[in-house]
């Protein structure tokens, strides 16, 4: 197969018809941040989506037993609110739903029920996407959806060529959760670094105080386990 970049794509144009162009931008979001919203915001307007959901995952298996994860009703409660406002960018909770270890495969299929004639796009950074073979079925991620990667400007991204990845470019914000979290314990501030409505659900809840920090990883049960 081969390498795309959002400039040779065809029927993206504005005012195009056709299916429903969703893109999928999944991970742990423990907070949402600027970067966050900057990705989807650009991927949706290079490929003319008609939107992008930031799905919130419930067990995030990768990270689990690394560190405590916020719960996810309070992670989706923040996406929420970095979304309210934003044309075209929705919060997905189709992972706290479906309960246990979150794996990209199942939300595919089940956003497929959902949207049986819709175009999914799994919107991935680098890293993750250099991982695509340690996915849990990762076959039918690209079965299922197109691959997209976000490359910072000027760095594209070198992957397999057994998947038809399409590159988008942009703008690099060197905003990280971990810092985040680490600017909360300590009192720093966190403006323009996360979204005023994110910070309010932040400060409502007490969120990444050192007393909240007793919640185990993956506390919530909410559906079936996998």
């Amino acid at each position: 197969m081969h390498d795309r970049t959002s400039h040779d794509r065809d029927s993206d144009a504005p005012g195009r018809s056709g299916p429903l162009r969703l893109g999928m931008f999944g991970g742990t979001f423990d907070p949402p941040h600027v970067g966050h919203l900057v990705t989807a915001v650009n991927v949706r307007h290079a490929l003319a989506l008609d939107a992008v959901v930031l799905m919130v995952a419930n067990v995030p298996w990768q990270k689990e037993g690394t560190r405590t994860i916020t719960p996810a009703l309070d992670r989706l409660a923040m996406v929420e609110a970095a979304v309210r406002d934003v044309d075209g960018l929705q919060a997905g909770r189709h992972e706290i739903d479906l309960g246990g270890p979150s794996f990209t495969a199942d939300t595919l299929a089940v956003l497929g029920e959902e949207f049986p004639d819709a175009e999914l796009f799994t919107i991935v950074g680098d890293d993750a996407a250099a991982g695509l073979p340690t996915w849990e079925r990762s076959g039918d991620v690209v079965t299922r959806s197109r691959m997209v990667v976000v490359d910072r400007p000027g760095q594209a991204v070198e992957l397999s060529g057994d998947v038809d990845w399409i590159h988008v470019e942009v703008p690099h914000l060197d905003v990280s959760s971990t810092d985040l979290r680490a600017r909360i314990v300590d009192g720093r501030p966190l403006d323009y670094l996360v979204t005023a409505p994110v910070l309010r659900v932040i400060e409502e809840r007490g969120l990444y105080r050192e007393e909240a920090n007793a919640h185990p990883a993956g506390a919530e049960t909410l559906g079936a386990p996998e």
